[in-house]
């Protein structure tokens, strides 16, 4: 017998192997709706000149410690972290602007250039499955380097819009914008936000307790119904920017209104993290009963030089994907023709039927490359490969028998539209898919 791996476990033959909690299958049934997305985040992002990066989905622990910080939630709990056989600790990607700026600095991109860069992947975080988050999940993300004009700040702004607009959730979505300062500016207001929490201690919960050391900007965010009159009162950033911030935001919010992009300035929309500065913003929804974020981004001047580079301005967002198609879904914004069947299915009866609708499938796919043609396989009689037709979705049947094969011919059968079956020469079938497809 073959060496078994100490480490392999086995499940009892008599017991189903399942997918992994809250890393879920995307059905062919959902596919299209995935691809329909997918296509239009592509053409968006060549309209505006971003190039494509793809990176691993994993890295080395240090790059997301690094970055992202040993005392946030996601490094301390949600990481999938392991080591290999070398004894490396690696970690799936939990977002992927670490591993943007990573491939970026290793590969020369930043070295006196600007870059436009985007990226789409599964992201891996360990928290509780809910409705449109999951622990394996998706994510489009855009990652800018190089600029620190606010026009770049207000580019990533309108490309996202234009992606609603796009989509149909415009109306459906709010902007809510907020300025970081500098770094200093922001330690400055971090000493006067944790002065004002110690004067309320015993109003903060367990979880703002524990951030009020490490990460007191991120208690601002807080959900807790029992905290909110104490944090309606809580210094506002705004209040304790630098001048250039200032000057720097509104240059921002004069070019959205120019553009005429609605916005709410959120006082409360922080990023904990210290290498964000200046612009933040989120794209939030309350069309899936609660408001949830769909899109999140802002300015992390400070990332590159974190991670062992010079200073680089940089300005990104992340969208995740299961929660725009569930927004899509619920707010019934599919496409039809992003659900459509194949154009045509082509039937066969017979053994010399078959082995001639094999060549005229081919022969339909050369003629007419944009073609979708599906091929009945696997026998059966008439009425069961018309009712596999039907259930395909397909616009016609192609109808190909022993006398059709005799006859050069094939059948057409209408299966969306109220006409007569026709019988067509061999020869003349492209011609009539090509007007079908028009």
């Amino acid at each position: 017998m073959p060496a078994r791996d100490s480490a392999s476990q086995e499940l009892p033959l008599s017991k189903k192997i399942q997918a992994i909690r809250g890393m879920n299958d995307l059905l062919p049934e959902q596919s299209p709706l995935w691809q329909y997305f997918e296509h239009q985040v592509e053409a968006l992002m060549q309209r505006y000149g971003y190039r494509e990066i793809r990176t691993p989905i994993l890295e080395q622990t240090a790059l997301f410690a690094r970055s992202i910080g040993e005392v946030t939630d996601i490094v301390e709990k949600e990481m999938y972290t392991f080591e290999d056989r070398n004894g490396d600790s690696l970690t799936l990607r939990p977002e992927g602007t670490a591993a943007c700026v990573r491939a970026a600095m290793e590969h020369g991109l930043l070295h006196n250039q600007t870059q436009r860069l985007w990226y789409q992947g599964p992201m891996f975080r360990h928290e509780r499955p809910q409705k449109g988050r999951y622990r394996q999940f998706h994510q489009v993300g855009v990652e800018t380097f190089g600029m620190e004009g606010p026009d770049i700040d207000a580019e990533v702004i309108l490309l996202s819009a234009r992606l609603w607009k796009q989509l149909g959730l415009y109306e459906h979505v709010t902007l809510e914008l907020n300025s970081l300062g500098s770094l200093e500016a922001r330690q400055a207001y971090r000493d006067t936000l944790v002065a004002y929490f110690e004067q309320h201690r015993d109003v903060l919960d367990e979880d703002s307790l524990r951030r009020l050391s490490s990460n007191p900007l991120r208690i601002l965010d807080s959900k807790n119904a029992d905290m909110a009159e104490m944090l309606a009162g809580a210094p506002q950033l705004l209040d304790h920017l630098d001048a250039e911030s200032r000057e720097h935001f509104e240059q921002l919010t004069s070019r959205l209104d120019a553009a005429g992009i609605a916005y709410r300035i959120n006082p409360r929309l922080v990023r904990g993290l210290d290498y964000y500065s200046r612009t933040v913003f989120e794209w939030t929804t309350t069309a899936l009963g609660s408001q949830g974020t769909v899109c999140a981004g802002g300015r992390y001047d400070g990332l590159v030089e974190q991670l062992g580079g010079k200073p680089i301005p940089a300005v990104g967002f992340a969208m995740g994907v299961e929660r725009l198609i569930l927004l899509l879904e619920t707010l019934d914004l599919i496409p039809a023709d992003s659900q459509r069947g194949p154009d045509a299915y082509l039937l066969a009866m017979g053994e010399r039927a078959e082995r001639e609708a094999l060549l005229l499938g081919e022969t339909l796919r050369d003629a007419l490359p944009t073609l979708s043609l599906q091929l009945h396989c696997g026998g059966g009689g008439f009425k069961s490969q018309i009712k596999k037709a039907d259930r395909s979705g397909a616009r016609v049947a192609l109808i190909l028998g022993e006398d059709e094969v005799d006859q050069g011919t094939v059948g057409v059968k209408f299966l969306r539209e109220e006409r007569e079956q026709e019988t067509l020469a061999r020869n003349d079938i492209s011609k009539a898919l090509a007007d079908l497809l028009t």
